[in-house]
């Protein structure tokens, strides 16, 4: 559940930086954004062994 919890903090720091891109064309927040959306991406995978090795282990 932590790293659940970390996945939905991520979403949320980002959320002002696309707000920023998508509204106002600002491309470093683009930039910022594509990096957290990776970092996201890494960690739902970890998320996504974690569920598998906790169902497969009952």
């Amino acid at each position: 559940m932590e790293k659940f919890s970390k996945l939905k903090e991520l979403i949320a720091s980002i959320e002002a930086d696309a707000d920023k891109f998508y509204n106002s064309g600002n491309g470093a927040a683009g930039t910022r954004v594509r990096k957290a959306m990776q970092d996201l991406k890494g960690l739902a995978q970890d998320i996504r062994t974690e569920v598998t090795e906790k169902k497969n282990t009952k």
